[in-house]
C-alpha cells in the first residue's frame, strides 16, 4: 500500500511505545542491515492488523518471513531482519509484545510433580532488562588454535531449523511397514549424516576465524572442513562453546512454585511466534 505524506489522518497513526536498547548494542550487525540512532536507543511500533495476519500464516511463520515482516514493521531502524545477530532477536521479540500488548504476560504452567495445572504471570520488562549479550571477545585457546567466535544470525538459525525438521520428517517416515530394513537403515544413516552436516554448517557459521602459526583462516569453507576433520574432543570442546554462548542470550525460565503442593521449580518461556503473541487482547 502506497503512503502519502499530506495524509490529514497521520496524526493518529501508530507511534512508538517502547525504545528498546539492543543487547548487542549494535554491534556484530552486518553494514547497512541497522539504522541505529545516536542514543542507542530502537523506537519499537505495536503491531498492525496485517502484522497479526502475518504471524498466524503457517506457512511464512514456517519459512522465517513472518517474523522478518512483523519485526521490520514494528521496528523501523532494523532494515534486514534476517541478519539479526542471534543475542538480539529475543530482545526484540519481547519489545513488540510489549510495545503491542503491554508488559504482562500469562504463562500457563503444569506441576511436573503433581501435574497441576497454574497460570503464572511474567513481567516481560525484567525479562528484557536479564537479557545480555555473550561475551565474543572471549576467544577459545585449543594449543596453537586460536578460535574467534561470532552470532549467527536469525537467517542463518531458520535455514538451519528448516533443514533439520526436514531430515526429522524423513526419520518419522521410516516407521512405514512398507519400507525394508535395509531401505529403513539406509535413510536412517543418511538422515543422521545430513543432521551432523547441519550441526557442523552451523557451527562454522559461529567462527569468525581461526588463527594458527603464520596464519588467520576466516574462509568459512576452510572452517567447515577443519570441524568435519577434527578429532571428536576437539570438536566437542568447541560445539559446547558455541552452546554456551548461544544459552547465554536465552530468556531465563521462571522460577514458580505450585499452587496445590508446593513445590518449586523452573517454567520455560515459549518464544514459539505463535504462542508467544496469542492473546484475547
Amino acid at each position: 500500500m502506497t503512503k502519502t505524506s499530506n495524509n490529514p489522518l497521520r496524526q493518529f497513526f501508530r507511534q512508538p511505545a517502547v525504545y528498546l536498547k539492543l543487547p548487542s548494542q549494535g554491534q556484530h550487525w552486518a553494514p547497512g542491515s541497522l539504522d541505529l540512532p545516536d542514543n542507542g536507543e530502537l523506537p519499537v511500533y505495536p503491531m498492525t492488523a496485517i502484522d497479526e495476519i502475518s504471524y498466524r500464516t503457517p506457512d511464512a511463520l514456517f519459512n522465517g518471513q513472518a517474523v522478518i515482516n512483523v519485526i521490520q514493521s514494528c521496528v523501523p531502524g532494523i532494515l534486514d531482519a534476517g541478519k539479526i545477530p542471534s543475542m538480539d532477536l529475543n530482545a526484540l521479540l519481547v519489545g513488540i509484545r510489549i510495545a503491542s500488548y503491554g508488559h504482562s504476560l500469562e504463562i500457563g504452567s503444569t506441576c511436573p510433580a503433581c501435574k497441576n495445572e497454574d497460570d503464572f504471570s511474567a513481567d516481560l520488562r525484567v525479562i528484557l532488562d536479564n537479557l545480555h549479550c555473550p561475551d565474543y571477545n572471549k576467544h577459545m585457546d585449543l594449543g596453537d588454535l586460536q578460535i574467534i567466535f561470532k552470532p549467527t544470525t536469525y537467517e542463518e538459525q531458520n535455514n538451519s531449523a528448516m533443514e533439520q525438521f526436514e531430515q526429522q520428517k524423513i526419520l518419522q517416515q521410516m516407521s512405514d511397514g512398507e519400507m525394508s530394513d535395509e531401505q529403513r537403515n539406509h535413510v536412517l544413516t543418511a538422515s543422521l549424516k545430513q543432521i551432523t552436516n547441519l550441526t557442523i554448517n552451523l557451527i562454522s557459521k559461529s567462527i569468525a576465524a581461526i588463527q594458527v602459526p603464520g596464519a588467520v583462516v576466516t574462509d568459512i569453507e576452510q572452517i567447515r572442513e577443519f570441524l568435519q576433520e577434527s578429532d571428536r574432543t576437539l570438536f566437542k570442546k568447541i560445539r559446547d562453546h558455541v552452546i554456551d554462548l548461544t544459552q547465554a542470550a536465552q530468556i531465563k525460565p521462571l522460577n514458580v512454585e505450585c499452587s496445590e503442593c508446593q513445590h518449586k521449580y523452573q517454567q520455560e518461556i515459549n518464544m514459539d511466534m505463535t504462542s508467544f503473541f496469542d492473546t484475547a487482547s
